[in-house]
């Protein structure tokens, strides 16, 4: 009797999801201190304002009529950020602005609010501290509103620093500059998933936090780690594919291949081991295809 072949399986037959139409813009940050006068002086005072050529990318990207939403839930200082915002983007031609100031979750679900952001062409969430984001917006109807337009329509998403570390799932909210050698020293938890299997961290190169990045795809070796140096940004279409926009580089960690892997063998505060992490240096100009199956849409 012939012996049967086993056909292969199709990992991608019956749950995959459709590509999402809309473009992400995640940006590392951009520290301009001191205003000598220039009409930046306010703006000058955030340390994760982002430059004019980055953001005339996502400007450039905006379809239709609809409002630029700035979201500065983030900032400790979110007023101030927000109108920092609405100069810049009027500065460069955006004819409507809104800024949605929301510091508590109650604040979150109105109609006025779902109203703005069916009528926006693109968001923008600025730095901080993601886990603000994360605590206030997880699990809201709002988000899951952006989530739809990103996914269905010609949608876009920016986020700087904290906005942009948010947009991932893991999400990195702790862990010094020169921590993560150490088990336990990094902290991670669910992001708002604009990408998933994928981890952002931000002012990459500047502030040394390559070491801690490694810790994060040690326990996630699934992941694909994205370092995004300040004044730097990818563009992802198709929730795949990367470009390289600004003055710096990004750095790719990834772990899928990684071997000698002992962060599950040590206790925590000991140091550990990782062999064969890939990584990837990308300036401006080159593009990067994440991993099919990194990718899971609502």
């Amino acid at each position: 009797m012939p012996t049967s072949k086993k056909k292969p399986t199709n990992h991608n037959s019956g749950a995959s999801c459709p590509a999402p139409k809309g473009i992400l813009i995640a940006i590392g940050g951009h520290e301009q201190k001191g205003g000598n006068g220039s009409e930046k002086a306010t703006a000058a005072e955030h340390e994760d304002f982002v430059s004019d050529s980055i953001l005339q990318r996502f400007v450039d990207e905006l379809r239709g009529d609809g409002p630029v939403v700035v979201i500065p839930t983030a900032s400790e200082e979110p007023e101030a950020a927000g109108q920092d915002y609405v100069k810049v983007f009027t500065d460069l031609g955006v004819k409507r602005v809104e800024v949605l100031d929301i510091r508590s979750r109650d604040e979150v679900d109105t109609e006025e609010n779902m109203r703005l952001i069916a009528e926006a062409a693109g968001v923008m969430f600025t730095g901080g501290d993601q886990l603000r984001l994360t605590a206030i917006y997880g699990g809201t109807e709002l988000l899951i509103r952006i989530k739809e337009r990103y996914t269905k329509s010609h949608f876009v998403i920016a986020g700087t620093s904290a906005g942009a570390a948010a947009m991932s799932t893991p999400m990195l909210y702790q862990g010094r500059n020169d921590a993560g050698y150490l088990k336990d020293e990094i902290h991670v938890t669910t992001g708002l998933q604009f990408l998933h299997d994928v981890a952002i961290d931000t002012h990459f190169v500047a502030r040394g936090r390559i070491v801690r990045m490694a810790q994060v795809i040690a326990t996630n070796p699934c992941c694909v780690g994205l370092g995004l140096e300040e004044d730097t940004a990818v563009v992802v279409t198709d929730g795949t594919e990367l470009e390289v926009i600004g003055n710096g580089i990004i750095v790719v960690v990834d772990g899928r291949q990684c071997n000698g892997n002992t962060i599950h063998l040590v206790k925590p505060g000991e140091v550990f081991s990782v062999r064969d992490l890939h990584v990837h240096l990308l300036a401006r100009g080159e593009r990067y295809t994440l991993p099919i199956d990194a990718h899971m849409y609502r």
